[in-house]
């Protein structure tokens, strides 16, 4: 199995683990911008919410956002977005951020920034600013001299086919940019149930074809157990049959990313897999698709 070196020891210490299950997107008195430890990037992740409004195509079942709360004004301001971004960057730089909660805790090899990750309180590819976003983040990285951070869009896949979300991942290709396509299913009735969504499962496939033709991605997955029940094998294998469609299609995926539920969910019955069933999982996937990296996080 292809899992990360940092997975399973460094979840297993306590500072660790703590920091890893923090993932709140409201720190301090910033309106966008919040820092994680992130297990599936191995090191600091700053977090870019594009959507304090809490709105989103996507319902998932497993979602730890609280959409009964309601949220903050949708237009994103991208001063304070870039002030927020610079201030973070230099707590990073600095190694302040190591001395606040939950940060002090982490372990050495954690302490590195990996990425500044698009991935908030809903679909960040629906905000009206999102190229500007994108461009202001890698301005900012430019100007702190860190070329080597990536740029993350962690993305359910349903805007990939707008012009206007292609022209920023366009400008994220010369960016070192990265994206995360979400694929929790693999046929159209587990889709609905575990994302609930008015948007077809094939326009998400359609979609994720099409980037991944583009330009390498990463997909991410999240398995778990609904009313107590894993995910049969036949979703699996239905699961397989989609990456293989993708590939054979002249898509480039680069790695495959398998975790399980690690918050509170939006519906009780969304529980965690077992460590033993995701790892039976991901290397029945590995298995079937062994020109692919895949990583599991139990």
């Amino acid at each position: 199995m292809n899992a990360p070196n940092h997975s399973l020891d460094l979840f297993s210490d306590p500072g660790n683990r703590r920091a890893f299950s923090s993932h709140d997107r409201l720190w301090e008195s910033n309106r966008y911008v919040y820092p994680v430890v992130s297990r599936r990037s191995g090191g600091i992740s700053i977090g870019v919410n594009l959507n304090p409004d809490k709105i989103c195509n996507f319902d998932c079942i497993y979602c730890c956002v609280n959409r009964r709360i309601a949220g903050g004004p949708p237009a994103v301001d991208l001063a304070i977005l870039q002030f927020e971004l610079k201030y973070m960057l230099q707590l990073v730089q600095s190694g302040q951020i190591y001395t606040m909660e939950p940060f002090c805790g982490v372990a050495p090899a954690l302490r590195r920034l990996n990425d500044i990750a698009f991935s908030g309180d809903g679909e960040p590819t629906t905000c009206p600013n999102f190229f500007e976003a994108c461009k202001l983040a890698a301005d900012i990285l430019r100007t702190h001299r860190l070329s080597d951070v990536k740029i993350v869009i962690i993305t359910n896949a349903t805007m990939l086919h707008r012009p206007a979300t292609e022209k920023a991942l366009a400008f994220l290709d010369g960016h070192n940019g990265e994206i995360w396509a979400k694929l929790d299913a693999g046929t159209e009735a587990y889709y609905q149930q575990v994302d609930r969504s008015t948007i077809p499962f094939k326009r998400v496939l359609d979609n994720i074809t099409s980037c991944a033709q583009r330009r390498e991605l990463v997909i991410q997955t999240l398995f778990m157990k609904v009313h107590d029940q894993p995910p049969a094998n036949a979703e699996i294998e239905a699961y397989i049959k989609r990456i293989a469609d993708i590939l054979l299609a002249g898509g480039k995926i680069k790695l495959i990313q398998i975790y399980t539920v690690a918050r509170h969910t939006t519906e009780a019955y969304a529980t965690a897999l077992p460590p033993t069933e995701l790892v039976s999982i991901g290397k029945q996937i590995e298995t079937a698709l062994p020109d692919i990296a895949v990583h599991v996080f139990p």
